[in-house]
């Protein structure tokens, strides 16, 4: 038997959410995408050795943090995650974990904040291969000149959450 999972959807303002969680924390976050394979094809695909339990604590709490962050209550996530990756994409993440809300940074300024200043492209291959989106901002990087380059759930998504952070950090929200 593979490792224990607990997943299920979320309902948001960007679309149906599917999250998964281990016993140490989420896993994934699931953005919606068209033309995919359903809920258990998503938990197939993502997860094919897990054996899934029916609820695991951190369902619960990313739930109401999510909910919290896109009623413009929340601006750091606090859940534990269970990042799974290599040591430059872990490094990439917790850099983006860093990123303050309603900002942004360049592939670049990643790059040199994690010690590989030409490492831009690298960057950008580790933020696509980000299990946990919107928890793990990726959201938040954007090509030079201001550009937004790709995003797991599609630009709408992404322009959407920009815009949700950016709104709430001019009402002071944060």
């Amino acid at each position: 038997m593979g490792e224990r999972f607990a997943v299920t959807e979320l309902d948001s303002p960007v679309g149906r959410l599917r999250l998964a969680a281990s016993e140490r924390g989420l896993a994934r976050l699931g953005l919606p995408r068209g033309g995919d394979h359903g809920f258990s094809g998503w938990v197939r695909q993502h997860l094919p050795d897990a054996e899934e339990v029916a609820w695991l604590p951190a369902l619960e709490r990313t739930s109401r943090e999510l909910d919290e962050y896109f009623n413009g209550c929340r601006v750091d996530f606090e859940v534990p995650l269970d990042l799974r990756g290599t040591p430059f994409q872990l490094d990439v993440w917790n850099a983006l974990r860093e990123i303050p809300f309603g900002q942004t940074r360049t592939y670049a300024e990643i790059g040199r904040a994690v010690g590989r200043p030409r490492a831009a492209r690298a960057v950008g291959t580790a933020n696509a291969s980000n299990p946990i989106p919107l928890i793990v901002p990726c959201h938040r990087v954007i090509a030079a000149g201001g550009k937004l380059g790709g995003y797991a759930g599609g630009l709408a998504i992404k322009r959407r959450l920009l815009a949700l952070e950016s709104e709430a950090a001019r009402a002071d929200l944060i």
